[in-house]
């Protein structure tokens, strides 16, 4: 028996509970993990409160991201013994995730815990972090360097955001974040933010080309925020899009596209291929400074993660969450 969050439903509705789940419940996998450590991302918040349909089948396991150690393996890359990270996938939405003490998964889904992170620290990234560094290496493959301006970074508080700050600092850009959270200045500040926005900016409706000010973006809010930015663009300027956290619309025209040559570049974290995770968790491990996570994140147990998940939605939670599900 181990410990797992279950989400589960009937006429009555959606339910939510920790409880203790027999290991012959697991779903199907070749690779048998003992769980340290999750986390508690959007998506998660989402399936644990029920706000959207994320979950695709019950009951289902949240957890969209977790670290741990190999048990039992029938695939040929991995061996008892083996301290593996998992993000995506639709993990936490078909698949039993990692909010829980035990996970049966594809071995063609982990990838190694790197030797800079130490299991608590991988999730204090999470996919947030990690899909911060996809989105960083998204702007530097398109050939975007910090001559070319300042670098905005929308829901600055929030996971993608926090990380994304510090990872575009250390490559030398000058980082403006937005954020509806004025008192986390000083926060901002310390990751490597440069100038601190009012979201309110950027989140009303707006001309279809204004300004040009940003070299780049990094967008995880959609919306009326990121159809702003993408006006506010410079010329042949590259936006990295990640996120929904304001809506999934994009209220915008392509003029920004086909005058100034903006490029919109999507992000997708849950079924992008092994060559960009590896990339991506490589850049992590070179130009993220693990002291830098404890500032991003704070840690919590099992027990309070369906709690933690409704101050997520609420919009009362910055940075990261790191579940440690044995307590």
């Amino acid at each position: 028996m181990f410990n797992a969050i279950i989400i589960d439903r009937d006429d009555s509705g959606q339910s939510v509970s920790l409880r203790q789940v027999d290991e012959a419940q697991l779903p199907e996998g070749d690779v048998l993990i003992d769980v340290s450590y999750s986390t508690l991302n959007f998506k998660d918040g989402l399936a644990i409160t029920g706000k959207a349909p994320v979950v695709r089948k019950f009951p289902m396991v949240p957890g969209i991201d977790l670290v741990g150690t190999v048990r039992e393996s029938g695939h040929a890359d991995w061996k008892a013994g083996d301290h593996v990270v998992l993000n995506g996938w639709g993990v936490g939405e078909a698949h039993w995730g990692g909010l829980a003490q035990l996970a049966r998964l594809k071995g063609e889904w982990l990838v190694p815990l790197p030797a800079a992170f130490t299991p608590a620290q991988a999730m204090a990234i999470g996919t947030a972090g990690y899909t911060a560094a996809l989105s960083v290496d998204a702007l530097l493959r398109h050939g975007v360097t910090p001559a070319d301006g300042e670098v905005l970074v929308t829901g600055a508080t929030g996971g993608v955001g926090s990380v994304a700050i510090a990872l575009l600092k250390k490559a030398g850009f000058t980082v403006a974040a937005a954020t509806g959270k004025a008192d986390e200045a000083d926060y901002l500040h310390s990751l490597g933010a440069t100038t601190i926005l009012d979201r309110a900016e950027l989140s009303a409706p707006g001309k279809p080309m204004q300004n040009e000010r940003w070299g780049a973006v990094v967008d995880a809010v959609g919306s009326h925020t990121l159809a702003n930015a993408v006006a506010q663009t410079r010329y042949r300027g590259a936006v990295a899009a990640c996120g929904l956290a304001q809506g999934r619309d994009f209220p915008a025209t392509v003029m920004p596209f086909i005058l100034r040559g903006v490029a919109l570049l999507g992000v997708d974290s849950v079924m992008a291929p092994m060559a960009p995770r590896l990339a991506a968790w490589a850049r992590l491990a070179r130009d993220l400074d693990p002291a830098s996570l404890g500032l991003i994140a704070r840690e919590i147990g099992l027990g309070e993660a369906i709690a933690a998940a409704g101050e997520l939605m609420d919009g009362r939670i910055r940075g990261r969450v790191v579940v440690d599900v044995n307590r």
